[in-house]
């Protein structure tokens, strides 16, 4: 006899019920966003075991007999995916029952789902205002004979060019502009159509928007970002709630081989459980900075989600519980916002977002985004807050002609 529980035999019963964390009479989907973030994904508890067991570095596993256990191959399957999964899964979509997926970055997870669920002659919308790497992506869907077709964030404008087609793609808020679109009235259009939806919840974070509790078929992310919030790691997922979808998603996985180490995938999972704390405190200072902004002559453009005057402000208000870490603004040139970038002092000049860092960079460096050439994306950071307003206004003050 021992004190130890049976090892799970499953993926899905790798991870734990979720009753057993949330205490007498509290279901998981009650609790708060911070008791969820600090427990999700992890296993049942066994007497003298971590709570958050160790990466598993394994090519393959021992596999006498048929293959009918849950981790076979590394391509596959990983017993620290399964805890990650499921701690994003409980994260996204707390009240549904959802399959999640890891990949080795956000591109591949946007990519998994894209070539998973379009074929040659399908249609796809895309935002026209999204993430950078959109046009590559849009060249090779194109290259297979799929129709691509754009329109902006804001307006709901993807809603003017969505007949017939197979895929939407949503990214709100955008990046970098920060536009924000009505998902929900765009999933209901879309599912009229027989059309599927898919929301890229980068920015936002399953602490700030649940794009599967708005009706979307596929939320997917890059966890590069404030999800893991160090800058250290390189992770995309998707989380689904219909299981044939998910599994087409898989089956890409383990053809393109897209995986995740079990490494990024264990710092990952430890990362999460201080999402709560880094999002209120990276938000708060968000929110500071744009405030601190609205008073600059030299700062044009200015968007924040968060601003009771930011034009995204009512809809966003209506499905995000929390505005994101992201600002942008624009100051007057070029070498105004070079200037003012190299007088920073607690804010890196660095691509990417969502570190407990501050950064900031002129996103026209890259060519890619259709921004002036002062246009600059600031993602706060979690240093104490006046100390980073302030940082902020002495830059701008060095930064003047």
């Amino acid at each position: 006899m021992t004190d130890t529980p049976e090892k799970a035999d499953t993926p899905e019963e790798a991870g734990h019920a979720e009753e057993a964390w949330a205490g007498p009479g509290t279901r998981a989907s009650e609790a708060g966003d911070g008791t969820r973030a600090v427990r999700a994904g992890l296993p049942e508890p066994v007497k003298y075991e971590p709570s958050l067991p160790g990466p598993v570095f394994a090519a393959h596993f021992h596999l006498p007999g048929d293959p009918t256990g849950p981790y076979t191959y590394a391509r596959d399957e990983n017993p620290t995916w399964t805890h990650l999964e499921r701690a994003i899964g409980e994260l996204e979509a707390p009240e549904q029952d959802v399959e999640t997926l890891v990949f080795a970055s956000g591109m591949a997870a946007i990519s998994a789902v894209l070539f998973s669920q379009l074929r040659a002659g399908d249609a796809v919308v895309l935002p026209s205002d999204g993430y950078q790497v959109l046009p590559l992506v849009r060249e090779q869907l194109t290259a297979y004979g799929i129709e691509v077709r754009t329109a902006p964030t804001g307006g709901d404008a993807q809603l003017d060019v969505l007949d017939g087609a197979r895929l939407l793609w949503i990214e709100t808020p955008s990046n970098p502009g920060l536009d924000v679109c009505d998902v929900r009235r765009l999933v209901e259009a879309a599912h009229a159509r027989g059309t599927l939806v898919a929301v890229d919840n980068t920015l936002a974070t399953p602490l700030g928007q649940r794009p599967l509790e708005l009706g979307a078929d596929f939320a997917v992310a890059s966890g590069t970002k404030q999800l893991t919030g160090h800058g250290d790691i390189l992770l995309g997922y998707v989380a689904c709630r219909d299981a044939e979808l998910a599994a087409s998603v898989r089956r890409w996985r383990k053809i393109v081989g897209a995986i995740l180490g079990p490494m990024e995938a264990w710092l990952a999972h430890r990362a999460i459980a201080t999402l709560q704390l880094r999002a209120d405190r990276q938000n708060a200072n968000a929110l500071a900075v744009a405030e601190a902004l609205r008073g600059r002559e030299e700062v044009t453009g200015l968007r924040y989600p968060g601003l009771p005057d930011d034009p995204s402000h009512k809809i966003a208000s209506q499905q995000m519980r929390r505005f994101g870490c992201v600002v942008s603004f624009t100051l007057p040139t070029r070498a105004r916002a070079d200037r003012f970038l190299e007088a920073l002092r607690l804010v890196d000049d660095a691509t990417s977002f969502g570190g407990v860092r501050s950064t900031a960079e002129r996103r026209g460096r890259w060519g890619g985004d259709a921004v002036p050439e002062g246009f600059i994306r600031f993602s706060a950071g979690a240093e104490d807050t006046d100390d980073l307003v302030s940082d902020v206004l002495r830059a701008l003050d060095a930064s003047a002609d």
